[in-house]
This record gives structure tokens, C-alpha cells and sequence, in this order.
């Protein structure tokens, strides 16, 4: 019997083995052993809708999620950051994004009748190029860490040359991801920095971090003044972009493209995903944009219509053309990041920006008091920030959790993020050595409750 969810027929898919000169579909799979082949699935037995439900809410349970950490209700109080950051969302935002015509469309394949969500992309660009100090911005990409990679790639196109160089106070898992994309073109990529060694005029672009990894800040003027001395274009990445309430916009300090993450803007921490890539650029180099750009004209009867002006990625013209092989749709994403913006506003998100630099560095200066804890790094840094520990921080996060507090990122010398020697003026990095990431949404009750705790953690072996 032909399966009723396959509109193949019998007859139909019997044609098709009889074209490929297969006489089974068995003969499909002949090349996999038979032990692969079709194994025995030791599966439960099946359960109701009800009891399906009960089963799920029950391993969804074993979860806590940031949501649930707060200082009331018995929930944590999150001091984790390191890329993806717990801030509060307006309840407009899941409002507007559950509404059925954004909620169910995809992408705008066929822009005559997809007004509305042309509308949004366009509201999101307009909002991505003020908020980066940009020209122009494209409809969105993946996320933070690819978006630096592309506006690597993009770099390589705009000057013709072969080597990438990152400084070394990036993100390690945004450094990976340029280099694994650099490889797939064959560009080299060296870590700099902001010392030395000097940057060649082999170099296509410097990438930069603001505020970097550690949360700390760049001069960010001097890094593009020597970009731009030996011809190599300037790429800011804003890991948190909370932090542009407060801070200059890269494109104020010689940023010629300007990317970011936008999951702070609106959009939930959901266990890693999906995220938001903000991407922008000078006018001067649009033509070699990755991704989509939406425009708005009028019609041959004067009326507002917006279009799809640039496609430059490889589904829409000939691959060798294509300036990325990014084949996804980020609108629903970068309309709750537009969303986000639209109801904070200029002085709502420099509020938040406010509350986050405050109150880490109230944070910071309690720790740096207690006994075994220091601040290694010098220099401003927005909400993170790292503190040198008495005892292995996995010993101190476990103990943490314990006491309803999610502690910070493990940078230990020898961990995946680990601190290296020369950041900072930083000699000998600590032994231990934790990040730690202050919000909004961290009370002071909180704040004092991790003071506390580390100090009591401190002598303990």
C-alpha cells in the first residue's frame, strides 16, 4: 500500500528504479552492511497524548532556565555570560512576533506579496545601520560568530589579499569560525596583538571585539589608524550590543564593517539558538555585502512598495558570483531584535546600558575586596569582567549552583576560553580564573548574595 503522505505512486516509484536500473528499493541500499542496514529501534512502548505530555514536561522539568533565575521563588541568580547574555524582554516583543502573518512566513521569495515582511527587514536594517553607525545594513545572518566571518571573507574581496588578522582579545569560538570559513577560500589567518607583530600589507582586515571577550574595552580608534596604515579594512564585532547605549558606535571610531550578535536585543538565551548576526558597511562596499539587502521605492502610482534590491548570495545568482552561501531566513529573529529597539528606544537601552555597567562594577569592586580574589586584567570594561580565584572555579560554580547561584565562564589558563599570557599587560595569568557577567536583571540582593558566597568559598579546600 502506497503511503498516504508520499505522493509517489507505486506504479511511480517503480518507474524510477526501473530508470536508475534498480529492481528493488533494497538494491538502493546494497552498499550499507547489513548490521547498519536496518538495526532493531529498543524504543518504549507508545504512550498517550496525555501521558506524552507528562513524559516531556517531566525531562523539560530537569532543566532551569533563565527565566526561572531570579532572586524570588527559590530561582538562580545567573552571573554567566560569555557571548549570550540574560536580559529582561518586553512582552511586546513575543506579542508582536506570535502574530500569525510573522509567525508562519518564512522568507520573501516572491516580494510582490510579501509587503509586510519586506517592511520589517527594512525597519530591522534601518535600526542595525544607527545603531552601528553604519551606511547600510543587510536583512540579517546567522549570528555573531559567522557574521565576523563573513565580514572577513568580505574583506579578502573588497582588497584582493590572502590573510585575515584577528586580534587575540576576540571570542576563541568567533576566532574558530573565521578560520574555519577561511579555509574553505584558502586565506590565512594570524592573531595579533594590539602590540605587535605589525600588521602586513599581505592583510585584508584587522577583526576586533568591542567590548572584547573579557568584556574589557579597545582603543578603538588606534586599531583602525593602523588598519587602515597599511590598507586593510576595519572589522568591529559588538559581542554585546546592550553595551552601544553607552558606548560609540563603531562606525564613529573607523569601523568600515561593523558586525555583531544581536541576541541580547530581544531575543531569549533558548539553550543557543537560534541567534541574530548583525551585519553593516560603508556605502562604498554594498556590491560585496553578504546576504539580502531590502529596499524601499514607489510604484508606477506613487505608492510606498518595497523591494528586494540586492541578492548576493549564491541561491539568487551564479555560484562563482555569489559573494556568501548563506541560504537562510533570520527575519523572524531580526524582527524581535527590531521590536526590542522600536519599544526601548534611545534612552531605554541606555538605561539598561547604565544598569549593566553599574552595577558590575559594583559587583567587581565587592570581589576584588574579599580575600584569595583579585581583578587581573586593567583597563574599563562594560558588564564582564575576570576575577583571579583561590580554588579551580568548577569547584566554585558547583558549590555555587548549590547556594542558587550560576556562576561565571571558566577562563583558566588551559580551559577552551582560556586567559593567555600578554592580554592586557597581563604577565603570568592566574591560575584561576573566572568571567563574570552583571545585567539588568541581577538585583543587588543577588549581587551581595555571590559576594558572600565566593568569600565563604575562598578558604575553603
Amino acid at each position: 500500500m502506497a503511503n498516504p503522505y508520499i505522493a509517489n505512486t507505486e506504479a511511480d516509484r517503480q518507474a524510477m528504479l526501473e530508470a536508475i536500473g534498480a529492481r528493488s528499493l533494497d538494491d538502493l541500499f546494497a552498499d550499507i552492511p547489513d548490521a547498519q542496514r536496518d538495526p532493531p529501534l529498543h524504543l518504549p512502548p507508545p504512550l498517550s497524548e496525555p501521558e506524552l505530555l507528562a513524559e516531556l514536561s517531566t525531562l523539560a522539568g530537569r532543566n532551569r532556565t533563565a527565566g526561572q533565575m531570579t532572586s524570588t521563588g527559590g530561582g538562580l541568580a545567573c552571573f554567566l555570560g560569555g557571548g549570550a547574555y540574560h536580559h529582561f524582554i518586553p512582552s511586546v516583543v513575543g506579542q508582536l512576533l506570535s502574530r500569525g502573518e510573522f509567525l508562519t512566513s518564512y522568507t520573501p521569495y516572491q516580494p510582490e506579496v510579501s509587503q509586510g515582511t519586506l517592511q520589517t527587514a527594512f525597519e530591522f536594517q534601518s535600526l542595525v545601520c544607527e545603531l552601528l553607525g553604519m551606511e547600510v545594513a543587510n536583512a540579517g545572518m546567522y549570528d555573531g560568530a559567522s557574521a565576523l566571518a563573513e565580514a572577513c571573507l568580505m574583506a579578502a574581496a573588497v582588497t584582493g589579499r590572502r590573510r585575515i588578522a584577528v586580534l587575540d582579545s576576540v571570542h576563541p569560538h568567533y576566532d574558530a569560525v573565521v578560520r574555519t570559513y577561511a579555509s574553505g577560500r584558502g586565506l590565512a589567518v594570524d592573531r595579533v596583538t594590539p602590540t605587535g607583530p605589525a600588521l602586513l600589507e599581505e592583510h585584508a582586515c584587522l577583526a576586533v571585539q568591542q567590548p572584547n571577550f573579557l568584556g574589557y574595552l579597545e582603543d578603538g580608534d588606534a586599531l583602525a589608524q593602523a588598519a587602515h596604515a597599511v590598507g586593510a579594512l576595519h572589522v568591529v564585532a559588538v559581542g554585546e550590543p546592550v553595551s552601544l547605549g553607552l558606548l560609540r558606535p563603531p562606525g564613529e571610531y573607523g569601523a568600515d564593517i561593523a558586525v555583531g550578535e544581536g541576541q541580547s536585543l530581544g531575543i531569549p538565551l533558548s539553550f543557543g539558538g537560534p541567534y541574530l548576526g548583525l551585519f553593516a558597511c560603508r556605502q562604498q562596499y554594498v556590491r560585496q555585502m553578504p546576504g539580502r539587502v531590502v529596499g524601499r521605492t514607489r510604484d508606477a502610482e506613487g505608492r510606498t512598495g518595497y523591494v528586494l534590491t540586492l541578492q548576493t548570495r549564491e541561491q539568487h545568482i551564479r555560484r562563482e558570483r555569489a559573494t556568501s552561501n548563506i541560504c537562510t531566513s533570520e527575519q523572524l529573529v531580526a524582527l524581535a531584535a527590531a521590536v526590542y529597539l522600536c519599544a526601548m528606544g534611545k534612552q531605554g537601552l541606555r538605561r539598561v546600558a547604565e544598569l549593566c555597567y553599574h552595577k558590575a562594577h559594583y559587583a567587581a569592586e565587592r570581589i576584588a575586596g574579599l580575600a584569595g580574589y583579585w581583578l587581573p586584567l586593567e583597563g574599563p570594561f562594560f558588564n564582564e569582567f575576570v576575577v583571579g580565584c583561590p580554588r579551580p572555579v568548577a569547584d566554585l560554580n558547583q558549590a555555587l549552583l548549590e547556594e542558587g547561584i550560576l556562576g561565571g565562564l571558566d577562563v583558566s589558563p588551559g580551559s577552551d576560553a582560556g586567559l593567555k599570557p600578554g592580554l592586557r599587560g597581563l604577565g603570568e595569568p592566574p591560575e584561576h580564573a573566572m568571567l563574570l557577567c552583571v545585567t539588568e536583571m541581577n538585583t543587588r540582593e543577588e549581587i551581595d548574595r555571590l559576594v558572600e558566597a565566593l568569600g565563604r568559598l575562598g578558604g575553603s579546600q
